[in-house]
């Protein structure tokens, strides 16, 4: 992804709420099914990370990206932003690199 891409993505993200939020039991199986069912649907989510949890966005930003085979954008303060562009309709149309 370029940084004009990413750029692009931020922007979207920017005016979006977090649809999912991560608390002290932290990155379950059933969550990050959760997070893959979403990101396949809505290729750009954003995530929430609540106080409770003693992990470091980073690193749950990292993690959800590996098992969802998506793309950190960005990971400000506890939000998280992940892509993920969709095989079969695409919903957000990239700049070109």
């Amino acid at each position: 992804m370029t940084s004009k891409q990413r750029a692009y993505l931020k922007g979207l993200a920017m005016n979006m709420d977090p649809i999912f939020q991560v608390g002290k039991s932290s990155l379950t199986p059933e969550f990050i099914e959760g997070v893959r069912e979403a990101i396949d649907a809505r290729e750009l989510i954003k995530i929430s990370v609540l106080k409770n949890c003693m992990d470091d966005p980073k690193e749950i930003a990292q993690v959800l990206a590996e098992r969802t085979r998506s793309q950190v954008v960005q990971v400000i303060g506890k939000k998280i932003v992940l892509y993920k562009e969709s095989k079969d309709r695409k919903r957000i149309e990239l700049p070109k690199a």
